[in-house]
């Protein structure tokens, strides 16, 4: 027994060692254009198209692809756990590990074997080459004198029909690992996608249905059905829907340095000083520790991005502050879930679902940040307002004397200096201007070098990460505690490097899911049916009442339909699955009822962050639940309670798109397929109307969350409960006369309500 146990940390040290290799990998490849440094080092090394970054997909997905499963192996090893577990099924672990060492590295060799930019085996036969030189000779004897760039040969030597066993062992063994490093409801998603498509591609080559719901055709009519079952099989390896698409795509060339950048954040020291700090500002406020959790878990939450790392790092400070001040362990449990569940939408970061955002809607990252600023402060305001109600119902007073243990001293000073210099240095090179920055101050004072060099960096998003991560690693040294053990940052950076291969695991399957969709036709088909449907639809019943199907009920039930999809699919799982499950199943169906394309995936967007705290599975809520050592779904009750703006704003923003501030929201696809702006949008933002529908949203907010505490001034009653909640719905309707009805009733709410409570509270006076 003594000479094995080595073997374990061993596993784990060379999977920590490989870590290492991919962050230093990855960051090269994101480092932004430095002016002159690819010059030098194709002179160093005499190769004339060298490059230090930016490396070509083709020839760098592939192996990064390979290395990160290799991790993934060592890391999540099922030997490992079962030679201690399960010893007699120790050998099965250890086949199922070296399994999938295997099966990715034959994706890998598939991919460039079978994409034709490269056709590996070709090249080493020296077909390759031949074949493009006849296609060059070809193409210079069209025209005398003139010369076409050659096509691109297709690849003769391919995997033929082994592709398709191929494909599907990889898919079971990838499935296999997700499930235990990531859970089960993502793998059953994608395993019912996968068997609809092969189920349905059965169907319709032995002719048993002519449902086009229960078809998918392989584009073989009259032709060979095999043949186009492996271009099908092929497709998952190499089109942009498949496993080295567009989704490595987003965790190799977009989101890699905000996950090392979340990862060097989550163990500095810079956490529990943001803290302090929050407790320092809200001392003197009723609701002080609520609020700084809301503070803190804002911040902290938009670089980590992950609402159950969020709770359990800033809420082991924030929920015992909140129980000491006299709040009930729910409430207490279910703040820290829904705001750390709010940091996947807060600017300036966003965490990871809002880059897979970007790349499926073409919008820039300024921009996805641009539109979710006031969204995010609406649902932020809207959990202090609930925090404030449920102070005064719980008598809570504000704190006034900070504890000793959350003074701030000097170092804690130091240690925000590790926070904010890199949120700000993002923040200047997204927002900044190019022609501000080549041309104003900083070109004065700084050598031509440098201002090329931040000039090249603004306004683009992944390199705005990357100098935020090479900014922090000296600050770190900041903190004493790091200065005693430097090791501590090569750990983050592992860290780092596990997160991006876990995360690359959790990716794939939404990749097949995305892949085999797009292979099936369903999203289509799903959007002709029910647009089909609402056309011919005239009348809806609904408890014996006739409502009339106009557009904006047309549109109501799809964003009612969206809403329960992205829930009930986010269910257990991560945001980012959530959201590219119901965004590819549904986003067309919504811009096609009147939506914009963005703002239908902002919709979603929101669901599938909302699904971290929404019950029976909601992972947050449970995650703080394991703090407090509260009931878990009563957690989950009291973070939809604090958190319901986020169920709720997603409709308001589908209403009132000028909310989101892009032009991208308020632009739609016509029956002609041109980009046109939606009937009374000019495309630019008009601050009166603006602020104006923010007055009214602020209204609706406070009614609803004093309704939800049912606590205002005092007590509120179960009528008047129903009459807020009402009355914040009639604010934001469309319609002039319903609209100035609600916001009248609802002052004149308010102050009834302000009488009764102070004629309720003159008596204990007396």
């Amino acid at each position: 027994m003594n000479t094995q146990t080595p073997l374990q940390p061993l596993g784990r040290r060379i999977a920590i060692a490989l870590a290492l290799v991919l962050v230093f990998v990855g960051m090269l490849n994101t480092m932004p254009e430095i002016p002159g440094l690819q010059d030098w080092t194709r002179h160093i090394t005499g190769r004339p198209f060298f490059r230090v970054s930016n490396f070509p997909p083709e020839y760098f997905y592939p192996p990064v692809f390979f290395l990160m499963m290799i991790i993934v192996a060592l890391d999540a090893s099922v030997y490992r756990a079962w030679r201690i577990n399960k010893p007699h099924l120790a050998w099965l672990g250890l086949l199922l590990d070296v399994g999938l060492v295997l099966a990715a590295f034959l994706a890998a060799f598939g991919y460039l074997v079978e994409i034709d930019s490269i056709c590996l085996i070709d090249q080493i036969t020296g077909e390759r080459a031949r074949l493009i030189q006849d296609a060059a000779e070809r193409s210079a004897g069209v025209i005398p004198g003139i010369s076409f760039e050659a096509e691109v040969p297709a690849c003769q030597a391919r995997f033929g029909i082994w592709i398709i066993p191929l494909l599907f062992t990889i898919i079971t063994l990838f499935f296999l690992y997700n499930i235990r490093v990531w859970g089960l409801p993502l793998v059953a998603v994608a395993s019912v996608v996968v068997l609809y498509t092969i189920g349905t591609a059965l169907i319709w080559i032995f002719d048993l249905s002519d449902n086009n719901f229960l078809l998918t055709k392989l584009g073989a009519d009259n032709g060979d059905v095999t043949a186009a079952a492996i271009q099908k099989a092929t497709n998952i390896f190499v089109t942009p829907d498949g496993f080295m698409g567009r989704f490595m795509d987003i965790v190799v060339n977009q989101v890699f340095p905000y996950v090392v950048l979340g990862a060097l954040f989550g163990t500095s020291a810079g956490g529990t000083s943001l803290i302090k700090l929050a407790v320092r500002t809200t001392r003197n406020l009723r609701g002080g520790p609520a609020h700084a959790a809301i503070v803190s878990s804002a911040m902290f939450g938009t670089i980590t991005g992950g609402p159950v790392t969020n709770v359990l790092s800033t809420g082991r400070l924030t929920i015992p502050m909140m129980r000491r001040n006299g709040f009930s362990r729910d409430f207490a449990g279910g703040v820290e879930a829904a705001a750390s569940s709010g940091g996947q939408i807060m600017p300036p970061v966003m965490g990871v679902a809002a880059f897979v955002l970007v790349a499926l809607t073409a919008v820039p990252y300024t921009k996805v940040i641009t539109a979710a600023f006031l969204p995010a402060l609406f649902f932020f305001f809207s959990i202090f307002l609930a925090v404030m109600f449920q102070a005064r119902r719980e008598r809570v007073e504000a704190m006034r004397e900070i504890p000793a243990d959350l003074v701030m001293n000097r170092q804690d000073w130091l240690n925000l200096l590790i926070i904010m210099v890199p949120i700000l240095t993002i923040l200047f090179l997204l927002l900044g201007s190019k022609d501000a920055i080549g041309g104003g101050l900083v070109a004065a004072i700084l050598p031509d070098t440098v201002v090329r060099t931040i000039t090249n960096s603004t306004g683009d998003a992944v390199s705005a990460g990357w100098w935020a991560v090479v900014i922090l690693l000296p600050l770190l040294i900041l903190d004493p505690e790091t200065r005693a053990k430097p090791s501590k940052i090569l750990a983050s950076l592992a860290d780092g490097g596990l997160l991006i291969s876990r995360l690359f695991l959790l990716l794939f399957a939404v990749s097949i899911i995305s892949a085999f969709l797009n292979e099936s036709g369903l999203t289509g088909e799903l959007t002709r049916a029910v647009t089909s449907w609402l056309e011919q639809a005239q009348v809806v019943r609904i408890f014996g009442m006739e409502v009339q199907i106009v557009g904006g009920v047309y549109l109501m039930l799809a964003l009612t339909c969206a809403m329960f999809c992205a829930i009930l699919l986010g269910m257990g799982m991560p945001t980012v699955p959530a959201y590219v499950n119901v965004a590819l199943l549904l986003g067309p169906l919504l811009a096609n009822l009147g939506v914009s394309f963005f703002t239908a995936h902002m919709f979603v967007f929101y669901f599938a962050v909302a699904s971290a705290i929404t019950p029976p599975v909601a992972v947050a809520a449970f995650a703080a639940a394991t703090i407090t050592g509260g009931e878990p779904m009563r957690t989950g009750i009291a973070a939809v309670r604090v958190g319901i703006v986020m169920f709720t704003i997603p409709f308001i923003f589908a209403w009132y798109p000028e909310l989101l501030l892009i032009p991208e929201a308020v632009t739609i696809t016509s029956d002609s397929g041109a980009k046109v702006l939606i009937d009374g949008y000019s495309g630019e933002v008009d601050l009166v109307a603006l602020g104006l529908l923010s007055a009214r949203l602020i209204l609706a907010l406070y009614l609803m969350a004093s309704a939800l505490a049912r606590f205002d001034r005092g007590p509120v009653r179960s009528w008047e409960i129903a009459c807020r909640l009402v009355l914040a719905v009639l604010i934001m309707w469309k319609t002039a006369p319903v609209m100035w009805f609600g916001i009248l009733a609802g002052f004149a709410l308010i102050g009834l309500h302000i009488i009764l409570s102070q004629k309720q509270d003159k008596p204990a006076e007396a």
